[in-house]
């Protein structure tokens, strides 16, 4: 069987990390959640990686977000909890992992996806990129921490905006919004930004960044998420959540 998660180390200490599962446009489930926990425990033990690079496999995804198909099971506040915990604490470790991460937004980022590539440092955009923080469509809100992000990467206008009309941006529309830096052609592009980030030190990489977490520590940051999870965790056992989760899953059949 392929493997969900793919590691591909390439020169000057940079990582790519593939989302491997193409034929679920990318979508995260429970062994995938386990999948990139381990390989941020990896990762952050070696010293030598300077740029982490997280991806989607092919070219329609980068992350369409949580596996409907497999949460479905999850009907209970309680039930969902588990595994909107489980995800906010993998966002934060992506949030605050000591060195550069970068986003290829290869695809569509929906959903949850769309709150992945918030955690990261940075987001890079092909062509044909779709984003989207589209929870309020399906009667909840981000679970996974991704509004917590947002707001300390974007200006709250603009945060709110995303958030409230559950719209879709075209890479364009993202990068005006401020949530894309760029956009590039691919990989090769991705690999020459951070060529220039993985040419310094990892000592100088490490404490740029954790200025950072510092200053989120001060806001509040992981106690911010933990609260939007549990505001999710209500929202998701409600009928109009669940309600559209059953219309998913039948137009999926």
């Amino acid at each position: 069987m392929e493997p969900i998660l793919l590691r591909e180390v390439k020169e000057d200490g940079i990582v790519i990390l593939q989302i491997n599962r193409p034929a679920q446009m990318n979508a995260i489930n429970f062994a995938m959640i386990e999948e990139l926990q381990s390989a941020l425990d990896w990762a952050e033990q070696d010293e030598t990686i300077k740029v982490l690079i997280l991806r989607g496999a092919g070219d329609r995804a980068f992350c369409s977000g949580g596996d409907l198909g497999e949460f479905h099971t999850l009907t209970t506040k309680e039930s969902a909890y588990k595994m909107l915990w489980s995800m906010g604490r993998l966002l934060l470790r992506i949030a605050e992992f000591p060195r550069p991460t970068i986003a290829y937004l290869n695809g569509a980022a929906v959903g949850g996806g769309c709150e992945i590539a918030a955690a990261c440092d940075f987001r890079l955009a092909s062509e044909g990129a779709k984003v989207g923080f589209i929870q309020g469509n399906q009667a909840i809100t981000t679970g996974w921490g991704g509004a917590s992000l947002l707001y300390e990467k974007l200006q709250p206008a603009s945060a709110l905006e995303m958030l409230y009309s559950g719209k879709v941006y075209r890479a364009t529309e993202a990068i005006d919004m401020g949530f894309v830096q760029r956009q590039v052609a691919g990989i090769e592009e991705v690999l020459e930004f951070a060529a220039p980030i993985a040419a310094k030190q990892s000592a100088v990489l490490a404490a740029y960044k954790e200025a950072l977490v510092k200053k989120w520590a001060q806001s509040r940051l992981a106690e911010r998420i933990e609260e939007e999870i549990r505001s999710c965790s209500f929202l998701w056992e409600g009928d109009d959540h669940l309600n559209a989760v059953r219309a998913f899953n039948s137009r999926s059949k």
